[in-house]
């Protein structure tokens, strides 16, 4: 069996993080995103595996290499514009052979891994087996609609009115009869290959279909709230660990992990947190549900549910909270506004000015 990776597109949700990284590397305690995918897919026992990469395919493989990190073989296949799903099926065909596969997208966050579902599916082979969840909102997602014995009837991509409340996850199993699918629908009406328009192919020629709805937790990770959260559910299993240097004036409460070289002096941290090496944190307050990464620095500052990238510094601001923050980031208090007001009134004017 083998898997296929998706990570192209342009992470438009997340800018500007991602006008200069791709969105797939953003970090989640501190470790990117696509590397919980590709750790989750060596555990259940794949070894092949195929990364599909667009605009920023130098910057994943710079991440990924050839995969033995990992303990995976990646080939690297290349798309040259994000046009749906199934077209990443369609451009993988020499890769993937006849194989059964698993196909992932990178910047989707499964809690537990994908080891039972790929037992499962080895053990039934059915031409397809894809992973269910319930939202509030269907309407951003492909939605799938079961039959009175719970199995796969209709699929929909983005119905302007969802016929049920369950979404397609990240996550799809395929024997090789997807191959056909792929070839035989036509592009949606926004120019893309939907895979669940394959996936309704394969239901349609009467192919087997099967659905696992989960209740574990599942996050696309396309948005800054969604990251967030990931971020806080993934730190809330964090060991703690101190590799760092703490003096004895600072602090500690809770799960707190803190990387090699990093200091932190006159502070108090609530976790769970991690600090990552080399960073240095002075007369602070990082708050619960916190990543920092390498090399920053925060003095006279206080934070809270947020994620920080390397070289970034908070110096002197108040309070910050729910954000994001990019790599080499400088964050200072604003200069004092004057006192003086300075006026360019026409003529007839009448103006009040609070003392």
């Amino acid at each position: 069996m083998k898997a296929l990776v998706l990570s192209g597109g342009a992470g438009t949700r997340l800018r500007p993080i991602t006008h200069t990284s791709a969105k797939q590397l953003v970090p989640v305690a501190n470790k990117p995103v696509l590397f919980y995918g590709l750790e989750s897919i060596a555990a259940a026992g794949i070894r092949q595996v195929g990364i599909i990469v667009g605009d920023t395919a130098e910057e994943i493989r710079a991440a990924v290499g050839d995969g033995s990190r990992f303990g995976l073989d990646v080939t690297y296949i290349p798309q040259h514009a994000p046009l749906g799903l199934a077209h990443a099926v369609l451009i993988a065909r020499e890769f993937l052979g006849d194989d059964d596969f698993v196909m992932y997208l990178g910047d989707n966050f499964i809690v537990g891994g994908i080891t039972e579902l790929v037992e499962e599916f080895r053990a039934t082979r059915p031409a397809a087996q894809i992973l269910l969840t319930k939202v509030p909102d269907p309407r951003a997602f492909g939605v799938a609609e079961l039959d009175v014995d719970g199995r796969v009837a209709r699929l929909e991509e983005k119905p302007a009115a969802p016929r049920s409340d369950l979404a397609l996850v990240g996550v799809y199993l395929f024997t090789s009869a997807v191959h056909e699918a792929v070839r035989s629908i036509e592009p949606s009406a926004r120019g893309e290959l939907e895979i669940t328009d394959a996936l309704q192919w394969l239901i349609d020629e009467r192919r087997t279909v099967t659905s696992t709805v989960i209740s574990g937790y599942w996050k696309d990770t396309g948005n800054v709230a969604d990251m967030l959260e990931v971020n806080r559910s993934v730190l809330e299993l964090l060991t703690p660990r101190n590799d760092g240097s703490v003096d004895d004036a600072t602090e500690i409460i809770g799960r707190v992990r803190i990387g090699g070289g990093a200091t932190v002096r006159g502070s108090r941290i609530v976790g769970p947190v991690i600090i990552g090496a080399g960073t240095v944190v002075e007369n602070s307050y990082i708050g619960p549900s916190t990543s920092i990464a390498e090399n920053c620095r925060v003095t006279d500052s206080e934070i809270e549910y947020s994620i920080v990238l390397s070289g970034s510094s908070l110096l002197g601001v108040g309070r910050v909270e729910a954000s994001l923050i990019g790599r080499n980031v400088e964050i200072t208090p604003a200069p004092p506004i004057p006192a003086a007001h300075r006026l360019v009134l026409g003529d007839h004017s009448k103006v009040q000015i609070s003392a």
